[in-house]
This record gives C-alpha cells, sequence and structure tokens, in this order.
C-alpha cells in the first residue's frame, strides 16, 4: 500500500506589529511580573525572619547553623528573583526601543498540515501568522 498523503506537525511563529496598543500592553504584563518578583522578595524575607525567629525561641544547640543556612537559602532565592526581575527590566527596555510598524516574534504554535507526493516540504514548513493588536492581519506561508 502505497501512502499518497501525511499528516505532519509544523511550527507557526507569531509575529506582532508594533503599535502603541501593543507597547503598553506589553509594558504593562511586564510591569505585573515584576510587581510579583517584588511581593515574592518580600515573603520570603517575612517567611526566613519568621523561622530565624522561631529558632530563636527554640534556643538549641545548633541555632547558628540553622540560622545560617535558612539565612543562605534566602539569599539563594533572593539573587535568583533578582536575576527575574532585570531580566524584566531588560525587555521592558527593549519594548521602549521598538519601532511601530516593526515586527517582533511574540510566540511559536504548532499547527498541523498534509502533505503528499511532489509537495515541497520546506515550503510548506514556512509559515506564520501576523497580529496587529491582537488580530490576525496576514497569514504567510503554504497552508
Amino acid at each position: 500500500m502505497d501512502l499518497q498523503k501525511l499528516v505532519l506537525k509544523r511550527p507557526v511563529n507569531v509575529k506582532v506589529i508594533v503599535t502603541p496598543a501593543w507597547q503598553d500592553e506589553a509594558q504593562k504584563q511586564l510591569q505585573a511580573q515584576i510587581n510579583q518578583i517584588d511581593q515574592q522578595m518580600l515573603q520570603l524575607d517575612q517567611q526566613g525572619q519568621s523561622a530565624i525567629a522561631e529558632i530563636r525561641k527554640q534556643g538549641s544547640l545548633q541555632a547558628n547553623q540553622q540560622i545560617e543556612n535558612i539565612q543562605s537559602q534566602v539569599n539563594q532565592k533572593k539573587n535568583e528573583l533578582l536575576q527575574q526581575k532585570n531580566q524584566f527590566l531588560q525587555q521592558m527596555q527593549q519594548v521602549q526601543l521598538l519601532e511601530l510598524g516593526q515586527e517582533v516574534v511574540q510566540a511559536q504554535m504548532e499547527s498541523f498540515f498534509e502533505v503528499q507526493v511532489g509537495d515541497n516540504l520546506l515550503q510548506k514548513l514556512n509559515m506564520e501568522v501576523v497580529l496587529r493588536d491582537g488580530v490576525i492581519e496576514e497569514i504567510r506561508g503554504n497552508i
């Protein structure tokens, strides 16, 4: 039995056209993520201080070692959060520097497509969707 058709899966790039509305929305989302990281760092500090206070109350022989361990864990997690925050701040700066009308890859999705004998596979794999303020403006490639 010869196969004449086959269904495959391909990546589809989703691009956005930079508009003032898109820039505002991107900035808001990034700021929300930064605010969330700030909240996580505050909670982390509070939890660390609470745990240290509890250890001091117990007055065990290993209290100093336990306190050092907690402080080390808190500092390690805070460093990770600060790195994330710095990445978001850099992304905010990059969004501000984008030119209006510029196309930017925002995401990648997958779609299924049919191929048959004689098709150019490379052409069929090249697919992208272009959005303007959330609305599909163009579909590029061979469907």
